[in-house]
């Protein structure tokens, strides 16, 4: 009997053990199964996002290229052999400056001449306003005679004649100082035209011709460029010419990488029939660059398809593609609707819709791939 009462005691426990563990896992059980109804019953936590009307403007690059306003070859204005160069090529040289020097010998001896012959006339001048004067001088005193018997009508008469030859004479001299005077003003100009001067600032970018050659008038002794003046070329085809007008700003890009702006000046009246593009010329607002501007240096602008519009737009996160087709979910009263819509194009990180939805309407962006039709939903933020 003392053998059989350890036993006797365990042997009840055992039930107890289990119906104690069995009570556990259905607890568990219980709980796992009660936390998605209650899920379902508060609504999945959503995210959403406004339909709104954004700007649209679409554009497309095309390449163009720097063209300076002034640039071309410097001629000689007058007849003469090169003295000497005072510039080299790739020289940076202002308006005004002395770029080639002709040998003015013989044009400081012209001028001088005619220096002198202005002196000439001066004196011929003074001499025939003196003679004048004595001729007007004579004829006052005849007249005073008129009343004596000292009188003479001839002698009055030629004095009165004298005045009008002297007259004429002091004319002449005076014409012929004008004449001297521009005699003297060519000869100066010709010694000043001696020295080819850069008619714009720029860079000397060929010589032509070298010293010791003889030169006529409009001969060309140098090539240079004005980079301080550029614009901007560009053959833009004839479908993107929609956006193009006088005054549009458009993003500018140089081969540096560096961004910029250029502004629309002028659309040329003229088409390539072969490309179908017109010219259009573009004032540049350029600021600091990596690399020196060049005249045909390539640039990018960044040309807009069709003129600046008002778009309905959804965010890109709300569309879910099923079956082949776009649809968003919609949130109304803490549920969502199922909405097949119609997109366009890109605008950012947004996308054109063009039919399915209204402006103000609340789209799902986070939580939607999990939605069905009718879901409940609770809304935790907008995007």
């Amino acid at each position: 009997m003392a053998l059989n009462a350890p036993a006797s005691t365990v042997i009840p426990r055992l039930p107890r053990a289990i119906a104690v563990a069995v009570g556990l896992w259905a607890g568990l059980l219980a709980a796992l199964a009660a936390g998605p109804a209650l899920a379902q019953a508060d609504g999945m936590r959503v995210r959403v996002d406004t339909v709104k009307r954004v700007p649209l403007s679409q554009t497309v690059p095309v390449i163009g290229r720097l063209v300076a306003l002034q640039a071309g070859v410097v001629s000689a204005r007058i007849n003469g052999p090169i003295e000497a160069f005072e510039v080299e090529v790739g020289d940076r040289v202002e308006a005004g400056q002395v770029i080639a020097a002709l040998d003015a010998t013989a044009l400081v001896a012209r001028r001088d001449l005619y220096a002198g012959k202005l002196s000439e006339a001066k004196a011929e001048l003074a001499i025939k306003t003196a003679e004048l004067a004595l001729a007007r001088q004579n004829y006052k005193r005849h007249e005073k005679l008129k009343k004596s018997a000292a009188f003479s009508q001839a002698r009055f008469d030629d004095a009165k004649q004298n005045v009008v030859i002297a007259r004429a004479e002091a004319r002449r001299a005076d014409t012929g100082i004008a004449a001297a005077k521009a005699d003297l003003s060519l000869a100066e100009i010709n010694l000043y035209n001696a020295q080819v001067r850069a008619p714009y600032p720029g860079v000397v970018t060929e010589r032509l011709t070298e010293a010791g050659a003889y030169v006529q008038v409009g001969a060309p002794v140098i090539r240079m460029i004005g980079d301080q003046t550029l614009e901007i070329e560009v053959e833009v085809p004839f479908q993107h010419l929609a956006g193009i007008q006088p005054g549009v700003e458009m993003r500018l890009r140089l081969d540096d990488g560096t961004e910029h702006s250029a502004v629309v000046r002028a659309l040329l009246p003229s088409e390539n029939p072969l490309t179908r593009t017109r010219v259009v010329r573009f004032i540049p607002n350029i600021g600091a660059t990596l690399r020196p501007l060049a005249h045909d240096q390539s640039v990018t602008l960044e040309i807009p398809i069709g003129p600046k519009r008002q778009v309905l737009s959804v965010h890109k996160d709300a569309i879910i593609n099923r079956r082949g087709k776009d649809i968003v979910f919609v949130a109304k009263g803490g549920e969502v609707e199922a909405r097949p819509v119609r997109l366009g194009v890109a605008v950012g990180g947004r996308m054109e819709v063009l039919d399915g939805l209204s402006e103000g309407e609340q789209v799902v962006v986070r939580g939607n791939e999990r939605l069905r039709p009718g879901a409940k939903i609770q809304v935790v933020g907008e995007s």
